[in-house]
């Protein structure tokens, strides 16, 4: 990833320093900033007692109304009040740059910003900045502590950041500091009936204007979690620490950004790049050697009881059956082949433990090296599997010796996993020994970001399950290639219950606002554990592949039951995983999606349009592709019979149709169904 030169365009001229003020009265704006399209405003101003407030504005009407901000510390008076103006700067900029990989090739990141120095003159003139960043699709701002004699070590124990909605609001959200982190189903209630809710949290105000809240470069920092605390109003709550304060920085830092994406709908929320412009630049340089691909394996199969992860007469990673898997992929064109149960460790209960996990060290009935070296031999790459079950000290002892074999073997991508309860991950702690802790907290962020750092030295990528949410670091470290989190379809085959019909078209608008997922899709035999169904068609796992964006995708289904489904998996073989440009051509929060993205490799253009329960009928204008030129639609769709609930789901009909730029196809949807398109230039 680079910066792209083309289009920068940082304007000094539109800055503007004030000398220091001398104190400002209750109430008395300190500095206000409008996105370059002048549709987003926001104000800060002082409110009684010097205490900082912000609002949000769009189109002249009030979505956040003033919202305090600030911090309690646990080690020196709080950072809420006796604020006065010392500097303010009013600034612009305009870039683009280049994705190595993503949704879409090239960024714009264009925004005004507005900074403002403040003093506590009582406390010694403590120092803090408070800088907003105001983007046509929403806004985020920091906090920036100074180095200061006054304030050597700063030790948080919350947050006092709010967002005080302002127009009555539906939410779409998901618990935080819960058992199951980041594995609970969105929920859809009246905003003031949130509890404490993870984020991206998406709400729909009254009028239709949509805003997600989250949060961008989460580093060495403790998780935002968002808590209701009065009518409409929530607040930042910082992931709790083991022991002491959420966080503890010494010397000057940022906080992460506190970010609102605002759009007229669903669909303009996903096409924002808000968050991953809040990020750093790549810091790692030339990463051409992270691959983006599709790839199968050994995984699935323990998820249905089919065979184990432990060793034993059922042990799934075996050299025999890994074998089988290399020859399936190479045969219809799959890059890599992930093996799940390959070392040590996996007898007994090993989640939330970890502690006989070995990272060097396989079973005796997988070879390693001879596998790796079969794969290569077949233009394949074996997909790396570290399990930690939630032991982060143990992995952290091994990790390196994990990394170097991998690299050694030619393995070069490393899907990660924490399979833990909530607060059970294990730390070390800094005497010697270990406790017990959030993943999400300042010392999980700490620990996940170190893994990617790590890795990437040994140029390996990673796709860490069971992770801390995803801020958009990837564009800084663009080895962060995906994430799991929010469900995925192992939850289909033994979740109780299994994900709902309307859990993709959820996950478009709430989790994937926050970046890439890997929710292993295609199973084409739309069965879990003992043959129970899933809330699906087949032709909605296929447009899940277009739909659910990940730049490195599982085809999880069976061998078997890809051989069983030539016409389907056609689909699966073809689409790929990176893209030169994304459209959302039309969606509704939990109800339905259509998505259109090119391939970055080809002409091509690729359509996925799935739907929650009920049957549909979108039109689908066909302007995106180029005008002139001819295409044949290879169209993928649900047969008039197909319905989820009965065996009607295996209905699809596939068949293929001469369009243009002109052509408007009706995509007909049945209920839990969905469409998939591939368009290839004649």
């Amino acid at each position: 990833m680079h910066i792209n030169s083309l289009q920068v365009r940082w304007i000094s001229a539109a800055c503007m320093m004030l000398g220091v003020v001398a104190s400002a009265s209750a109430g008395e704006v300190l500095g206000s900033v409008s996105s370059p399209d002048r549709s987003i405003s926001v104000e800060v101003q002082l409110e009684d007692g010097g205490r900082l407030a912000y609002s949000v504005q769009r189109r002249g009407k009030q979505l956040i109304a003033p919202s305090h901000l600030g911090f309690l510390l646990t080690n020196a008076p709080q950072l809420d009040n006796g604020f006065t103006l010392a500097r303010q700067a009013v600034s612009s900029h305009d870039d683009t740059w280049e994705q190595p990989w993503g949704e879409r090739r090239y960024v714009r990141n264009h925004y005004q910003e507005l900074r403002l120095e403040l003093v506590q003159k009582a406390l010694d003139n403590r120092r803090l900045a408070l800088v907003f960043r105001v983007f046509d699709d929403g806004v985020g701002f920091r906090y920036e502590f100074p180095d200061q004699q006054q304030l050597p070590v700063t030790q948080i124990s919350d947050e006092l950041t709010e967002f005080v909605v302002a127009p009555p609001s539906t939410a779409w959200w998901q618990e935080a500091g819960e058992k199951a982190a980041l594995e609970y189903a969105t929920r859809k209630t009246p905003l003031a009936e949130v509890g404490t809710a993870n984020t991206p949290l998406t709400i729909r105000t009254q009028d239709g204007t949509h805003i997600a809240f989250h949060e961008a470069a989460l580093v060495d920092y403790a998780s935002m979690w968002l808590r209701k605390v009065d009518g409409q109003t929530l607040r930042a709550h910082l992931t709790p620490s083991a022991f002491g304060p959420p966080v503890e920085r010494r010397g000057a830092f940022t906080t992460p950004w506190r970010t609102m994406q605002i759009a007229d709908d669903a669909a303009g929320l996903y096409m924002s790049d808000l968050v991953l412009n809040l990020n750093e630049p790549n810091k790692l340089g030339d990463v051409s050697w992270v691959k983006p691909s599709k790839f199968v394996g050994v995984w699935w199969e323990m998820h249905l009881e089919h065979s184990t992860w432990g060793s034993g007469a059922k042990h799934g990673a075996t050299t025999a059956n890994t074998r089988r898997y290399i020859d399936f992929a190479a045969h219809n064109g799959f890059r890599g082949v992930l093996v799940e149960g390959w070392n040590l460790g996996w007898d007994g209960n090993w989640s939330g433990s970890g502690s006989a996990f070995s990272f060097t060290q396989s079973y005796p009935d997988f070879d390693l090296p001879a596998l790796s070296a079969y794969a290569q031999q077949k233009g394949v790459r074996l997909i790396g599997h570290h399990e930690t079950g939630g032991n982060i000290a143990r992995y952290e002892q091994q990790m390196d010796a994990g990394y170097q074999l991998y690299a050694k073997l030619g393995v070069d991508s490393i899907k990660s996993g924490y399979v833990t309860d909530g607060g059970a991950a294990i730390f070390p702690s800094a005497g010697g020994g270990t406790h017990f802790g959030y993943t999400d907290s300042q010392e999980g962020v700490r620990h996940y970001l170190k893994a990617v750092t790590e890795a990437a030295r040994y140029k390996l990528a990673i796709d860490t399950h069971e992770p801390v949410k995803d801020t958009g670091l990837r564009r800084t470290y663009p080895n962060w290639i995906s994430r799991e989190g929010a469900r995925g379809m192992e939850y289909n085959a033994w979740g109780n219950p299994i994900n709902s019909v309307d859990h993709e078209v959820n996950l478009v608008f709430t989790r994937m606002l926050s970046g890439p997922m890997d929710y292993t899709p295609g199973i084409l035999s739309l069965e879990g554990v003992k043959g129970r169904p899933i809330n699906s068609t087949q032709a909605k796992q296929l447009a899940s592949f277009v739909v659910i964006y990940s730049p490195v995708v599982m085809a999880a289904d069976l061998i078997e039951n890809y051989e069983k489904y030539p016409g389907p998996f056609k689909f699966i073989k073809d689409v790929p995983t990176d893209w030169a440009d994304t459209r959302v051509l039309h969606g509704a929060l939990g109800e339905y999606v259509t998505i259109a993205r090119k391939d970055r490799r080809s002409e091509d253009w690729y359509v996925g349009s799935i739907t929650d329960g009920q049957a549909r009928t979108l039109p689908l204008s066909l302007n995106f592709l180029d005008a002139g030129k001819r295409y044949v639609a290879e169209i993928y769709r649900d047969g008039d019979q197909a319905d989820y609930r009965s065996s009607h789901r295996f209905d699809i009909v596939i068949e293929k149709q001469t369009v243009t730029a002109k052509t408007v196809l009706q995509l007909k949807l049945a209920p839990g169904g969905g469409q998939a398109i591939r368009f290839t230039p004649l």
